[in-house]
């Protein structure tokens, strides 16, 4: 047997062997794919149906499409015959170091996959976190960003946000509006109570049920104090509250009550 007939027959070896791979991972190649188009297709439609938020949606579908493509490429480099264990051992070196460098932004992450997941909040909703008041303008994948009472933009990491206490003032539709006002203790009480109730019951924005209350809270040093507490609308607080407070003060000068308040008195020595 000559040297042409030998080398021959190894490139025809070569070629049946590696030829066989190639087609065996082109067809894992086709078959991955279609797969990871399925698997996708399905995740999409489950997340329309919980609702997901956009954001969260389009984060997720990207990061699992590139997760199912690396392990589809390992794969398939293994079927061709590519040593893929220290492959692999790089991935996750890679990855482990990134995680470590991105502590704090993969905690906001996770921070803003938790809020979006359980709606503990949503656009529009006025909530109190962090020590900030605010309505909920924007929820992020790695920030929540609320517009300020005063038009002043907040951003809090999703992190602290999902961590932390927060008090959702839009959940329940309605709320109480916590008044106290004093008067003097010349004052009588019963009329005391049949003003402020006016002032309550006349006001447009205060809700009927559950019914506003007018109760004496305290005997305090210098004045009667009554908790005043009308309910409203989540949208009305701030009118209701500030309303109030000044028709209060209106009509309890017109009924003659005092409201009292620190005197100075100047002694003069005798010359």
């Amino acid at each position: 047997m000559d040297l042409e007939s030998i080398d021959a027959e190894k490139w025809i070896d070569l070629i049946l062997e590696y030829g066989l791979k190639i087609i065996g991972a082109i067809i894992i190649w086709i078959i991955g794919s279609w797969v990871i188009k399925l698997i996708l297709k399905g995740l999409r439609k489950a997340m329309e149906e919980a609702d997901y938020d956009v954001s969260l949606k389009k984060f997720l579908m990207n990061l699992l499409k590139w997760i199912l493509k690396i392990v589809l490429i390992v794969v398939v480099l293994g079927t061709v015959g590519v040593e893929t264990t220290s492959f692999a051992a790089i991935l996750a070196a890679a990855g482990l170091a990134i995680g470590l460098a991105l502590q704090g932004s993969l905690g906001n992450f996770a921070g803003g996959v938790l809020l979006m997941i359980f709606k503990p909040i949503k656009i529009g909703d006025l909530i109190e976190a962090q020590g900030e008041i605010g309505v909920v303008k924007q929820i992020e994948i790695f920030t929540t960003k609320l517009t300020g009472l005063s038009n002043k933009e907040i951003i809090i990491p999703n992190g602290t946000l999902s961590n932390g206490n927060i008090i959702n003032y839009s959940t329940e539709g309605t709320r109480r509006v916590d008044l106290i006002f004093g008067v003097g203790y010349d004052s009588d009480i019963k009329k005391t109570k049949e003003v402020l109730m006016n002032v309550l019951t006349s006001h447009p924005k205060i809700l009927k049920d559950p019914a506003p209350s007018v109760t004496v809270i305290e005997l305090a040093d210098s004045s009667i104090n009554f908790a005043v507490r009308p309910w409203c609308e989540t949208a009305d607080y701030w009118a209701v509250y500030f309303d109030v407070t000044e028709q209060t003060k209106e009509a309890l000068d017109a009924a003659g009550i005092d409201i009292p308040y620190p005197h100075q008195v100047e002694i003069r020595k005798n010359a």
